[in-house]
């Protein structure tokens, strides 16, 4: 259970954490416990020796001591098959070796035990409660304590350390030297000493980590880059980028951020009172603070809010509620003119802020007239892809939609989109203020003017909370974020993990 936890941290970077990784490493896993607990029958049917047993415990430790050292050469060489087989790929080939090892033990011990074939049923649920109640402790010490506290590589290699401890104990006391200074050898390798990581792109910027934390909700990373006259600092979870901003003046230097803060005003000029779901670096709650609006923030997870006061100067005088956006807005409270949606989980949208239920929720928490706004990555594609279906389900409690382009043309099959529902007129109550733009962002004064996407939600399935295929839409949307990923990041800065991070 620990290393399917870890798996997901590991290969989240370059894969993501969507329900393709999820399903590639419980699949992998099942495989390789299958595997091993046929192995491990046959061989302690062969060689019922407990050596052979703290053996594969020892070699299982080995692995995973040594796995940091050679999983990026894992990862990259498995990218380039896809989203679903490259991410099956590559936790087959991270964890299937140490998976089968460790499930040799159970068989193992069975056979061990076993002394008295009547006792055999009792001793067969005495062995399975204890593997049972070990995977909660693993998985709850791992989920709960360990990767929050600890991170990534640290948790790894303790887990490792722990096998290869075993196994020493084991020989030591049987005497059996000659397996020891392997073993031993490896432990120091269980201690990893901070680092700080630099690199540089082809074109001569450098990239600079700054700041990196392990959260229950994600490996977040504040990466600086300078070259060309700017320096710039950006914000990623599990390798996808969630804002950046010229470290200097502030400015955001992505499109959708400039939308996301100035569309719902001229939707509906004139409101006061804005909820922001997701704080990201915290620029667009920022600015429409600095105009006189009143803002709240929802946050679930504490380091977001941690990074953005501390690196992308987010006031601290802004309320943040570290709390689920859902269960925040089934609360009844103060109603928000504007309600803007810009949070994502792995690469997209968590499916469950975008049902039916929980647009109702939403819109019970919006005044009358009042515009919920969503940051949305997706495609038009009728049969593939999100957008449609999220467009139907909106559809559904407002009476009108609008789709506007943020980053990409106008035609584009997909990209980057602000969503706009309201109950109030289509059109703006007045032209959208182009205000100050970061050169980087040059595109924002033209997508500011677009007209809406014309797009086609007709026959599209509303998403519920019972029916929500969001996770299985646009799979090749997300391997395009992932490629675009591994072009733009050194991949020294993609395969760091905070664990081992100062």
């Amino acid at each position: 259970m620990v290393i399917e936890i870890l798996g997901a941290r590991i290969i989240g970077p370059f894969f993501g954490v969507s329900l393709y990784v999820w399903t590639a490493l419980i699949s992998v896993t099942l495989l390789a416990l299958a595997l091993g607990y046929a192995a491990g029958g046959w061989l302690a049917d062969r060689r019922p020796s407990a050596a052979i047993l703290y053996l594969l415990i020892g070699m299982a430790g080995c692995w995973l001591v040594l796995l940091p050292l050679f999983k990026a050469a894992v990862l990259e060489a498995t990218m380039g098959a896809g989203l679903r087989l490259g991410s099956f790929l590559a936790a087959s080939m991270l964890f299937g070796i140490p998976l089968v090892l460790l499930g040799c033990v159970s068989p193992f011990l069975l056979r061990l035990a076993a002394l008295d074939l009547g006792r055999i049923g009792r001793t067969a649920g005495l062995l399975y409660a204890i593997s049972t109640a070990g995977s909660f402790v693993g998985a709850a010490g791992t989920g709960f304590y360990l990767l929050g506290s600890f991170g990534v590589i640290a948790t790894l290699r303790l887990s490792g350390g722990a096998l290869l401890i075993l196994a020493c104990v084991y020989f030591a006391a049987s005497r059996q030297w000659r397996a020891l200074p392997l073993a031993a050898g490896l432990l120091p390798l269980v201690w990893t000493p901070p680092t700080t990581l630099e690199a540089r792109l082809v074109d001569g910027t450098s990239a600079r980590i700054v700041w990196a934390r392990d959260s229950f909700y994600g490996a977040l990373k504040v990466v600086e880059y300078q070259g060309g006259g700017l320096r710039t600092r950006e914000l990623t979870i599990d390798g996808l980028i969630q804002g950046g901003v010229d470290a200097v003046s502030g400015q955001s230097i992505y499109e959708y951020a400039y939308l996301l803060e100035r569309l719902p005003l001229a939707l509906r000029p004139g409101g006061r009172k804005v909820l922001m779901v997701g704080l990201g670096t915290g620029v667009a709650a920022r600015a429409l603070a600095a105009r006189g609006l009143e803002v709240d923030v929802v946050e679930l997870d504490p380091r977001v809010h941690e990074a953005a006061v501390r690196h992308f100067a987010f006031p601290p005088t802004i309320p943040v509620a570290i709390e689920d956006a859902r269960t925040f807005l089934a609360q009844h409270g103060k109603a928000y003119d504007y309600l803007l949606i810009d949070v994502f989980n792995g690469d997209t949208t968590p499916g469950y802020l975008l049902s039916r239920e929980a647009l109702r929720a939403a819109k019970a928490r919006l005044s009358p007239g009042g515009v919920l706004a969503f940051n949305l990555m997706g495609s038009t594609d009728p049969k593939e892809g999100m957008l449609p279906s999220i467009l139907a389900t909106l559809s559904e409690q407002f009476r009108t939609v609008r789709v506007q382009p943020a980053g990409v043309k106008a035609d584009a099959v997909w990209g980057n989109y602000v969503v706009l529902a309201s109950d109030g007129p289509a059109e703006y109550a007045r032209a959208p203020d182009a205000g100050q733009i970061h050169p980087l962002a040059a595109d924002v004064p033209a997508l500011l003017l677009s007209p809406p996407l014309p797009i086609q939600w007709t026959g599209a399935a509303p998403l519920t909370d019972d029916f929500n295929p969001l996770d299985l839409r646009d799979s090749r949307l997300k391997e395009l974020v992932r490629r675009e990923l591994l072009n733009t990041t050194p991949p020294p800065i993609l395969h760091a993990l905070p664990g081992n991070l100062g």
